[in-house]
């Protein structure tokens, strides 16, 4: 019988040891993400909306923004891939995770964590215009205006960055710097 303990311990990866610059602070995003529910309350109110999250990078905006709704809300999840382990996209989206309910007549409001190319966000409208909502509607925390390839509308905006590689609020690297609450760039891969 072989006990947990007589089995060769595998080494854990080394832990990542970038030089980060803060691009966006804490308090600069606390700030914003009270602008945008102050917007989407304006707008969705008596509208009975469902925010869907795009996993992974978004759930912490999205947990923020949902918290400070002064009004019914659902909240629905979705995960698409198109970066793997990268840092520039792979220019494939793969749906990775869908919907558990319908959004058929509903209000959307998709909320993303960046928009970058642009791609990951079309292929999303397209997939849920697809489902018959009322209406979809895109808040994301980030967009590179120079790094958009297929234009796309943001419908409520955090902010404007450069086309640098980011984490941080969500945002990773290899799955690590999540948990940052600010959004950072990482000197050593620019």
């Amino acid at each position: 019988m072989t006990t947990p303990h007589s089995q060769p311990l595998i080494p854990a990866p080394p832990l990542p040891s970038h030089r980060l610059s803060v691009l966006i602070s804490e308090e600069e995003i606390q700030k914003r993400i009270e602008e945008l529910s102050q917007e989407l309350a304006a707008d969705f109110r008596d509208k009975d909306p469902v925010v869907i999250c795009v996993l992974k990078g978004a759930f912490i905006f999205v947990a923020d923004l949902t918290r400070r709704m002064n009004f019914p809300v659902t909240t629905e999840f979705i995960r698409v891939s198109s970066y793997g382990n990268n840092v520039v996209t792979s220019g494939e989206v793969k749906l990775e995770l869908d919907l558990a309910n319908s959004v058929s007549n509903r209000h959307v409001i998709l909320v993303e964590d960046i928009v970058d190319t642009g791609l990951t966000l079309q292929y999303l409208r397209a997939n849920l215009q697809a489902r018959n909502p009322a209406s979809v509607k895109v808040c994301a925390l980030l967009h590179k205006p120079e790094n958009n390839v297929k234009l796309s509308t943001i419908d409520y905006l955090g902010f404007r960055i450069p086309g640098k590689f980011v984490v941080g609020y969500g945002l990773d690297y290899q799955g690590y710097y999540r948990n940052l609450p600010y959004i950072a760039q990482i000197q050593d891969l620019q």
